[in-house]
């Protein structure tokens, strides 16, 4: 099992910027990819983020690239999301998820086997 805690969360101004950070613990030597969803109110959940755990492989959904960096530091089992240029619409709670055994990212959330509770982040105008 892998346990992930996020935190990083909170309100900021449009513009401002966050990062995010989710921790692993547990069997962390399985993990092969980690990804970032967000589930804005009355929207369903959507792939922000990912990254493969060993090759750091990235992906990014187009509303978010050139604004978001998502980035692993394995030695401390931590993923980061570091969020620039925030928007109004990027308010939502964000998770983290983790997909054990795979050299590769993935973007659907049946894919993932391991979720963290969320954190919420809220952009004012």
């Amino acid at each position: 099992q892998v346990q992930l805690v996020e935190s990083g969360g909170g309100s900021v101004q449009a513009g401002d910027s966050l990062r995010l950070s989710c921790a692993a613990s547990g069997r962390t030597s399985s993990i092969g990819s980690m990804g970032w969803f967000r589930r804005a109110p009355a929207k369903e959940r959507e792939s922000v983020a990912a990254i493969t755990w060993n090759g750091g492989r990235e992906y990014y959904a187009d509303s978010v690239k050139g604004r978001f960096t998502i980035s692993r530091d394995t030695a401390k089992n931590t993923v980061y999301l570091q969020m620039n240029s925030l928007r109004p619409e990027d308010t939502a709670t964000y998770y983290c998820a983790a997909v054990r055994n795979t050299a590769t990212y993935y973007r659907l959330e049946y894919q993932y086997q391991y979720w963290g509770q969320g954190t919420q982040v809220t952009v004012s105008s």
